[in-house]
């Protein structure tokens, strides 16, 4: 377990932009930060991070968290390794208590998965370094394919030595499960090392952790394949996986380019060569999912592969999908018989990327060249080619773009341009009726619409349009009282208010001359209803309130957002990233009138005795009810002694409502 000084140390530290940076790029807006949204597919940036707040909030499927919320989500890490990878980051030495059980314990499930495969990555490390075989198999031969150490240990290579089960065994002395050894691929069922004889790529995920592994044989062996590969597992699925994607994510966000090749070597090269925005769909055609992979650091990429009529057709076929996606996309072929690798070593850095930029073409006019000198003056043809051209200007989403792309396509083509034009309509139209059928035929049967009541649960201007939100009465002009039945506005509201202040300002000065905070002046001030709030959540932000205000701990917004009840942490951060462009208008539906400054924030220590003398009055009034119906309750039943004290009772407390709400100048209605 891991000590609460280290969490709080952890949580101090961490930097919700540089977190969430490591795995998206994020541009900046205003104070806060925008991106596209790791949790779900979308085309426009609704993903928003606040530094100040230290929070995240996709406003496009509700995502929202801390630092440590967005790794287990992200990452599908406990909370304690999502702790101890931000503790790994910024170098934090992290107390635990009871080390050895919880890490035994983690073996044994499947976040233990990933410690395997990191036992795995140290071993053959090990063997290949400090083995004879290693050094004269697979350190040699990363030698001649020009590999430093350097590189070598930061990619994490390796070697497996060919006896049938020394890795197997190794590892289960080591306390590892023979069955999780088999589930993640690296033994298999009868207990025998997958990888033998091979020298070893270990494919890290996103976090940096490996997920998996490749091994290529050196020797020739009869029916041994060149290449094998971890199978798919619960941490690793290939067509999610980009080989290189946690070393090349920095560069991407910084050059906002993305370089795609095909295997390990070319990523491995260019990256010892200072080329490292860099990543490899590792053999496999490319797939939706690694597309947004990439997506997520920047919407440019360049395809280089091989020239021969493999890489061509390799290029092509992910083509597409890129497009669909909305990325720009440029690609650039090498000679005939060169690759990546091979030509960098024969040219240096600086003359491969002298090539890339001056050969690197956009997708319309390599494919254009391409499927003309195919045609070249046959009509049918060419026919095909306009058909083909057009298919993928189709899939482009920005009209604008799209646009754009058929002027050239017909200059090129010497077509009309409205030829093509009418042509992308037609597949434009097609394909939203084949989505609109799919949706209808997967889409349940519609239930009856419902309209929505107001509740004391529901979010702030949320599902009900603000003239339905129910209104808490508010300071009129004393020229002209307010006539309001406060009975017909739910304590939720009012409640909700109090909440919202206690979790943003709680920590603010209320008053400088005797050192009052918010939380302070509002606890005070609400004493005699304390413990009276309707909504246990609210009540739980109040308690929590009164008991940090006792124990002298600070009460800024990141005690809630940090806190280990799962209610009270969402509360706080869907307080604190309502959407800019709701901001206002939730305040409005409280029922408070913004009459001082425009923006809230600016406003609460003026709003606040206000907000508490209205929260007071609701509660005078409800118990007024109460004691009424109690009241009638013993008349009826013959009881005068105790009607006639309720009826006094009574009186106290309609003078005190009455009271309070000419103080704010309303007319209650009974």
């Amino acid at each position: 377990m891991i000590t609460q000084k280290s969490v709080q140390e952890i949580l101090d530290v961490a930097r919700i932009e540089e977190v969430v940076g490591d795995f998206i790029a994020l541009k900046r807006r205003g104070a806060n930060l925008l991106g596209l949204c790791p949790f779900h597919n979308e085309k426009t940036p609704s993903f928003n991070v606040s530094p100040v707040r230290g929070t995240f909030k996709c406003f496009g499927c509700g995502k929202g968290g801390n630092a440590v919320n967005f790794l287990m989500e992200h990452e599908s890490l406990s909370y304690p390794e999502a702790l101890r990878w931000i503790g790994k980051r910024y170098k934090i030495a992290i107390e635990e208590t009871e080390i050895s059980k919880e890490f035994l314990e983690e073996k044994r499930t499947a976040d233990g998965l990933y410690a395997v495969n990191e036992y795995a990555l140290k071993y053959y490390q090990t063997i290949l370094f400090e083995t004879d075989a290693g050094k004269s198999i697979g350190l040699s031969y990363f030698k001649q394919r020009g590999f430093n150490e350097e590189t070598v240990r930061k990619f994490g290579l390796g070697f497996a030595p060919e006896t049938k089960d020394v890795f197997t065994q190794n590892a289960i002395k080591a306390q590892y499960l023979q069955e999780t050894l088999h589930k993640v691929g690296l033994t298999s069922q009868y207990g025998r090392d997958f990888f033998r004889n091979r020298v070893i790529f270990p494919v890290h995920g996103l976090t940096g952790r490996p997920i998996a592994f490749g091994g290529r044989i050196l020797t020739k062996e009869p029916n041994a394949p060149k290449y094998i590969n971890s199978p798919e597992t619960d941490i690793y699925v290939k067509s999610k996986s980009l080989y290189g994607i946690y070393f090349a994510r920095k560069a991407m966000q910084q050059l906002d380019e993305c370089l795609l090749v095909e295997g390990y070597t070319d990523v491995i090269s260019l990256h010892q060569a200072g080329i490292e925005n860099v990543v490899a769909s590792s053999g496999t055609s490319l797939t939706v999912e690694q597309i947004r992979l990439i997506k997520r650091f920047t919407q440019n990429i360049k395809i280089i592969y091989d020239g021969d009529g493999a890489g061509i057709k390799a290029a092509l076929r992910g083509l597409d999908m890129v497009l669909e996606e909305d990325m720009n996309v440029k690609i650039a072929l090498f000679p005939n018989g060169e690759d990546p690798d091979s030509y960098l070593q024969k040219v240096g850095t600086a003359a491969f990327n002298d090539f890339i930029q001056k050969n690197a073409k956009d997708f319309i006019f390599f494919k254009t060249d391409l499927l003309l000198q195919e045609a070249g003056n046959d009509p049918v043809k060419k026919t095909k080619l306009i058909k083909d051209i057009v298919t993928s200007v189709a899939k482009i989403g920005d009209s604008i773009k799209r646009g754009l792309y058929l002027k050239q396509c017909a200059a090129l083509m010497q077509v009309d341009e409205s030829v093509l034009i009418g042509e992308t309509a037609k597949l434009i139209k097609k394909s939203l009726e084949a989505k609109t059928q799919a949706g209808n035929r997967a889409a349940p049967p519609s239930a009856p619409e419902e309209v929505a009541q107001p509740s004391d649960s529901q979010p702030i201007a949320k599902n009900i349009p603000l003239e339905k939100q129910p209104k808490i009465p508010v300071e009129p002009s004393p020229s002209s009282p307010k006539i309001a039945d406060i009975s017909v506005s739910g304590d939720g509201i009012s409640e909700r208010y109090f909440a919202e202040v206690l979790i943003r300002w709680g920590h603010r000065l209320y008053d400088m001359a005797s050192n009052t905070t918010v939380a302070a002046y509002i606890i005070a001030n609400i004493q005699d209803v304390l413990n009276d709030f309707d909504d246990k959540l609210y009540q739980k932000v109040v308690d929590e309130t009164v008991a940090a205000l006792q124990k002298g701990q600070l009460l800024n917004p990141a005690y809630f957002t940090n806190h280990l009840d799962p209610q009270l942490q969402k509360l706080a951060l869907d307080v604190l990233t309502l959407h800019p462009d709701h901001e206002y208008a939730s305040w409005e539906a409280h029922g408070v009138e913004l009459h001082t400054q425009k923006i809230h924030e600016e406003n609460f220590v003026l709003e606040t005795p206000q907000a508490i003398l209205r929260f007071k009055l609701k509660k005078i009034h409800k118990i007024c009810k109460q004691n009424l119906s109690l009241m009638e309750k013993y008349y009826k039943a013959g009881d005068w002694v105790n009607g006639m004290k309720h009826d006094k009772i009574h009186m106290r407390l309609e003078a005190l409502r009455n009271t309070m709400a000419k103080q704010l100048g309303i007319i209650i209605l009974k």
